[in-house]
């Protein structure tokens, strides 16, 4: 006789070439709690007979005893002891299965890539992933930072599934866009600065400084308007250096003595070094537009209830 310790009968395999139900492998686990089919019949809210056969035809397919019975109940063999952890293992998988198919389904579980430009990291990125994580805690976001344009490029090819960016004028085909709030653009200095202490200033005070200036290749939008505002101010700015991403930026201001613009919600947490100053000019020109953008064509719930926890304009 084939000894128990030489038997392969993993739940899965017998599965696959006996056909034995979900309900067979939970009257087995109740029985085997109970050691009674009196007890267990109870449980299972059926009478003992159908749950006797049960059992034996669930030890005809697994083709060893499970049970020893004696004048005091039954109790596990040494098989049956390991086909009870194997089936809670198999039972329990099935159950999540079941769940995170549903939890997917109503986009509560999966993941998304989710593209950034630098400016959003400091405020509306965390502020996002934290409404996400209290909302959606199955959710894994994974994130990628790049220029606008490379967004847009990554999302239409579908590498990235929703990003965040400076608004493109005129749409990108084939790319739906949602509006986010806009942010005003301030001062960003090192703390040793001669201006470091002002709680406000007007950006023609600035005239006289060196700056460093976004680069129109890594960060076109942000560029384009520090430039332009600072025209309006009344003066070119005197650039002794540019950065082609924000931290760059404000690397730079915070060792070598001159001022950029930077979105103001770099003041909720500054680099070390680096102070904002808010800009009392009016000019329009100085607040930075935003939205998101994904594609058309989507059918990812999860994406769906992420896109409902952004903010609108």
């Amino acid at each position: 006789m084939q000894s128990i310790s030489n038997i392969k009968w993993p739940v899965l395999h017998i599965l696959e070439h006996m056909e034995i139900t979900q309900r067979a492998l939970e009257q087995f686990v109740v029985l085997a709690e109970e050691l009674h089919v009196g007890r267990a019949a109870e449980r299972l809210s059926m009478t003992q007979p159908p749950l006797s056969q049960s059992l034996h035809r669930l030890e005809r397919a697994v083709g060893v005893p499970l049970f020893e019975r004696g004048p005091r109940g039954l109790t596990l063999t040494a098989a049956g002891r390991t086909f009870l952890n194997d089936t809670r293992q198999q039972l329990l998988l099935q159950r999540n299965a079941i769940h995170r198919a549903r939890r997917a389904a109503g986009g509560e579980d999966g993941e998304i890539h989710l593209g950034f430009v630098g400016g959003t990291a400091y405020r509306l990125l965390p502020d996002l992933l934290r409404r996400a994580r209290a909302v959606l805690p199955g959710l894994t976001i994974h994130l990628h930072q790049a220029p606008t344009p490379q967004l847009i490029d990554v999302v239409r090819s579908g590498v990235v599934d929703l990003a965040l960016v400076r608004t493109p004028a005129p749409a990108p085909h084939g790319l739906e866009l949602v509006d986010l709030p806009t942010e005003r653009l301030a001062v960003a200095m090192g703390t040793d600065h001669p201006l470091a202490q002002r709680e406000r200033l007007h950006l023609s005070e600035l005239a006289e400084h060196l700056w460093v200036l976004p680069s129109v290749i890594g960060m076109g939008a942000l560029a384009a308007r520090a430039v332009q505002a600072c025209h309006l101010a009344g003066f070119t700015p005197k650039d002794i250096a540019v950065a082609d991403s924000l931290s760059g930026l404000l690397t730079h201001v915070a060792s070598a003595g001159t001022v950029t613009l930077a979105p103001e919600s770099v003041a909720d947490v500054p680099p070390r070094g680096v102070i904002v100053a808010p800009l009392l000019d009016p000019d329009p020109i100085l607040m930075l537009p935003l939205c998101a953008i994904s594609r058309v064509e989507r059918a990812d719930p999860a994406l769906e209830r992420l896109r409902s926890l952004l903010p609108r304009a």
